[in-house]
């Protein structure tokens, strides 16, 4: 898989891109991964990639040129399965959308900052919007690598232990149940005796009962939505 990330301050990136899982699939070149400057497509001699909002307003708005010849020069290489814009008015990222993607050879995903982007960009170029939640951050860098990272840990050969993955929250539609690890007793906490039994299906049973218990809890919503597909 190849994923091109436009950002107008790539160096928010370096640092995440460079470690743990997503790191280690960069160099055993599991996933290529090239981050575009934005600035560099800017006929403005000072780089500039924003500008006032048309009818008045607070903040800076990106214009559009920049992202267009960026993307174009982009598409003059390769085609790309889907060009992805995090932001805010869009509808919230879960596992299903994640999972989705790591089926695509090819992606874009396009940062915004500032106010927002030209919406012509979002109508011409965008062909798929997430949101990470109800709440808004001063880019999106942060948002563009919770979207790398849900995607490349889950590529052939990234995770050493691929059950791993399949048992994460989300995947099942239920948050997952508690996990403990050694010592069994830790300054006078234990652990449930389950988990040492050895009877693997109690263990199934006890893990299952217990990602119910805490769905119900936390999100009730998630909750609702697994018993009404049962």
């Amino acid at each position: 898989m190849r994923i091109d990330i436009i950002s107008a301050v790539p160096e928010l990136l370096t640092g995440p891109l460079d470690h743990s899982i997503v790191g280690r699939a960069r160099k055993s070149e599991k996933v290529n991964i090239v981050v575009h400057d934005l600035r560099t497509y800017s006929t403005d001699k000072h780089g500039k990639v924003d500008d006032y909002p048309f009818g008045g307003g607070a903040g800076l708005v990106m214009t559009p040129q920049p992202v267009f010849d960026c993307i174009d020069s982009l598409k003059e290489e390769r085609q790309y399965d889907a060009i992805i814009f995090p932001t805010p008015d869009a509808p919230v990222l879960d596992q299903i959308m994640v999972n989705k993607l790591t089926l695509l050879e090819n992606i874009i995903i396009l940062c915004g900052h500032y106010k927002g982007i030209d919406q012509r960009i979002r109508d011409e170029l965008v062909t798929m919007e997430v949101s990470i939640g109800d709440f808004v951050l001063s880019g999106g860098e942060l948002p563009a690598m919770i979207l790398v990272d849900g995607i490349v840990r889950l590529l052939p050969g990234v995770i050493g232990d691929a059950e791993s993955a399949l048992d994460d929250s989300f995947q099942d539609g239920l948050l997952s149940a508690p996990v403990y690890t050694r010592p069994a007793d830790f300054r006078g906490l234990g652990i449930p005796g389950v988990l040492t039994s050895g009877n693997h299906e109690r263990i199934r049973m006890w893990r299952e009962e217990k990602a119910l218990e805490r769905t119900r809890e936390v999100r009730p919503d998630l909750y609702r939505n697994f018993i009404n597909k049962k």
